[in-house]
């Protein structure tokens, strides 16, 4: 058995660009595991990918798994990563003792030997970056939290709270969708996939999404938090260090001590734009980096 696989979703057009630079990273700085399986996701037949695309796959060394996801639901924000959670813990069942579920807009910059989770640890992952819909611990639980607590069966004595990445709010238990470290045979992915879509379209939570477009944007990683804390006990979680997942377009607004002073620094980041901070020529004002990762960035973005 394997001891780690890493998916995630291989987009249309120059989304690609972002699965491939991840996979490429990986190969790079994954050190012990640089080798290891990557399977992209992808809703495109292998031969209808662009030329370069396909050429770029085999280089890699990673498998295309292609997948049919009917195009209405595809639109609800984030409906096929959750799909691909699921679909990629059944497959990673049996195969790997742990799946990493990656969004696309993370590099691997130093070996992630954390993802290979210590004992008696089920789910490895991060806190939201910023509160936003997060439940404050010092305040009574908002009736949207109330619902999904509610529809994923929590129980709330089991609820654990941690502090936000970037404007460090304490809040009750909210992951960060984009880096889930798991053990297939949990199925937790799959427990997440389950409650999303049977909940996003209740007509209760139609209603949440009039209010404000960050309820459907966030919907599904508020269904993690309560489907995790439905099937976890806290002492299952293991939280990873700000040197994973850090997410670089919210830099500016970190506290300044606790800013990495090196890019060098982190285990894997994330990035919205890639041009506007890793491919920028002012990067070495933003943030410190080795000479020879500077390179391998400016090549990414060619």
């Amino acid at each position: 058995m394997k001891d780690l696989t890493f998916a995630f979703i291989l987009g249309a057009g120059k989304a690609d660009q972002y699965a491939l630079r991840l996979a490429r990273s990986i190969r790079t700085f994954g050190g012990a595991f640089c080798f290891n399986p990557i399977w992209m996701f992808s809703q495109v037949e292998e031969g209808d990918l662009a030329v370069e695309t396909q050429q770029a796959l085999f280089s890699i060394g990673a498998k295309l798994i292609s997948i049919d996801i009917d195009p209405e639901l595809a639109g609800f924000p984030f409906f096929t990563y959750v799909s691909v959670a699921g679909i990629a813990e059944s497959m990673a069942q049996g195969d790997s003792r742990f799946l990493a579920l990656m969004a696309t807009d993370t590099l691997v910059l130093q070996e992630p030997s954390l993802f290979v989770l210590a004992d008696g640890k089920s789910l490895g992952a991060c806190p939201v970056h910023l509160k936003l819909l997060g439940s404050s611990t010092d305040e009574p639980i908002a009736d949207f939290w109330k619902l999904i607590y509610q529809e994923c069966q929590v129980d709330t004595e089991k609820i654990f709270s941690f502090q936000t990445i970037v404007d460090e709010k304490l809040i009750r238990a909210y992951f960060n969708a984009g880096l889930l470290i798991v053990r297939p045979e949990r199925g937790l992915l799959r427990n997440w996939q389950t409650n999303f879509e049977r909940m996003y379209r209740l007509p209760e939570f139609m209603a949440f999404y009039q209010q404000s477009e960050l309820y459907p944007i966030f919907m599904h990683q508020t269904v993690l938090a309560g489907s995790t804390l439905s099937a976890l006990n806290q002492q299952e979680f293991q939280q990873f260090p700000f040197e994973v997942n850090y997410p670089l377009h919210l830099h500016e607004q970190v506290r300044a001590e606790c800013r990495p002073k090196n890019l060098n620094q982190l285990i894997t980041c994330r990035y919205e734009n890639y041009e506007e901070f890793l491919g920028s020529p002012r990067l070495d004002e933003m943030m410190g980096v080795d000479e020879s990762l500077k390179r391998w960035l400016q090549v990414q973005s060619e």
